[in-house]
């Protein structure tokens, strides 16, 4: 095992230099994929692509730990040549942290049905805080360790010293080779002497005059130093333009998932900028506001495979019909007189985010059926969102849970249009795919209908 490694260590340089781009690589596949998978805009427009990258970004995820274990069994040699260099050590250690960190948040959320909500949701923070961080460094570690802004002198493996040892080695030994005749035979008479040393005289003025040039701009220890190079200065420039760049979206992500205090505020956001104009307002029961549930914990993540409509009294309707003995069809006006409970669950998406303790307001969907009266055969319903492009199919045994609604409030205010509203299912137990934003339509059916996210890979019993 030793000779293995001993072997396996024989030009560790190139090795790490190999190791480094491919390291890179798979950072520059992950940050792509992972920020596709993330855009709200693009959801829609890659429809059941984008179930493939998120199989890629796994696939490439789980692969970034073969770098480090490879590193690992050139780090002993490595380490050799970062001897007096805390800053190169220091920078081995944080890279390597936010590899761990990914690899190990990235896996939990791959096995989000195994590991649970509460640890789903912990771990997709840590995986964003890492990125909001990770990739400016990442970047920045890369952009300033080019060969025009890097230090010569501060290169762990210098090519160039490296090649030269091994062509000053290669003469030694071709040197003492020949000055040394074998026993019993005579030194050979020197031929070409003249043309050899010309020869050799001007590879090593060449040589000289690379060293030279190398180190035209180097002072001397004893002179003056300046306040800061041209390097340097680049290298702080890129520095401010990433944070300058990043910093305020990345402050706006922390407050909201570190800080106190809920999702209070966030939804009040929400429902300021709500897109949707419908009156009368619903108006809370005392159950509601203030909340039974004691406000929302965590903060909804706004995803949509459409851009996000808009209601009002004219264009804004509900129905449900199919296999029912009495279809029925409301304006606002009535749908809103509507008889109203109010029950507190948790909101789960499939990927990896929870929001707990919500208290939501709206008819339950058993008194619905109910009152459109479920004809004999109907197996399943679908349900339509009012986008026109969304749908998705729950068994009628899935629906008869109690705490399946049709909900118009959420923490004693209006569903805003960035969460659903006016109208959206509410499945609790189920993965958020199920619980329809904007409902407008409940039809049911014969049979089973595959609906938008599961004809593109998504399980179409989404049980948390």
């Amino acid at each position: 095992m030793r000779e293995w490694i001993v072997k396996l260590r024989k030009g560790y340089g190139k090795k790490l230099a190999a190791l480094h781009a491919w390291n890179g690589w798979i950072v520059v596949l992950l940050a792509v994929t992972g920020l596709v998978l993330i855009s709200g805009l693009l959801r829609g427009m890659l429809g059941e692509v984008r179930v493939w990258i998120k199989w890629l970004h796994i696939a490439v995820g789980v692969a970034s730990l073969l770098p480090i274990l490879y590193y690992l069994l050139l780090a002993g040699k490595h380490w050799k040549g970062l001897r007096g260099k805390p800053r190169q050590k220091a920078n081995v250690y944080i890279v390597i942290g936010f590899l761990l960190g990914w690899f190990v948040s990235g896996v939990v959320l791959w096995q989000f049905r195994l590991t649970g909500p509460a640890a789903s949701n912990a771990a997709l923070v840590v995986h964003d805080l890492l990125t909001w961080i990770g990739l400016p460094y990442i970047l920045y570690h890369s952009v300033t360790r080019m060969k025009w802004l890097k230090d010569p002198a501060r290169r762990t493996v210098n090519a160039a010293k490296a090649q030269g040892s091994e062509r000053a080695g290669i003469g030694k030994t071709a040197g003492e080779s020949s000055a040394k005749p074998q026993p019993g035979q005579r030194a050979a008479p020197s031929v070409a002497t003249e043309s050899s040393d010309s020869s050799s005289d001007g590879l090593r003025d060449s040589e000289r005059m690379k060293e030279k040039r190398r180190h035209k701009h180097v002072l001397h220890p004893a002179a003056p130093q300046p306040l800061y190079t041209r390097r340097g200065f680049i290298r702080g420039a890129i520095g401010v333009a990433l944070i300058a760049a990043v910093g305020p979206s990345f402050f706006k992500w922390l407050g909201r998932s570190l800080g106190s205090g809920g999702s209070g505020a966030i939804i009040e956001e929400l429902v300021e900028k709500d897109a949707n104009a419908l009156l009368p307002a619903p108006q809370p029961q005392p159950d509601s506001l203030p909340p039974i549930g004691g406000g929302a914990e965590g903060h909804f993540r706004v995803y949509s495979v459409t851009p996000i409509p808009a209601f009002d009294n004219g264009n804004w309707s509900f129905s449900i019909d199919g296999l029912v003995e009495r279809p029925e069809k409301w304006d606002w006006e009535a749908f809103v007189k509507l008889k109203r409970s109010v029950q507190v669950s948790d909101f789960h998406c499939v990927t990896g985010w929870s929001v707990y303790n919500n208290t939501w307001e709206g008819i339950p969907l058993k008194e619905l059926l109910e009152r459109a009266g479920v004809k004999e055969g109907a197996k399943s319903a679908i349900f339509y969102s009012g986008d026109g492009v969304y749908t998705t199919g729950i068994t009628l045994e899935q629906l008869a849970s109690d705490d399946a609604m049709v909900a118009v409030m959420h923490d004693g205010k209006p569903i805003p249009s960035d969460l659903g509203g006016p109208v959206r299912l509410i499945m609790p137990k189920m993965y958020a795919y199920k619980s329809v934003k904007w409902l407008a339509r409940i039809q049911l059916i014969e049979g089973e209908h595959i609906g938008y996210w599961e004809q593109r890979g998504y399980a179409n019993n989404a049980w948390v």
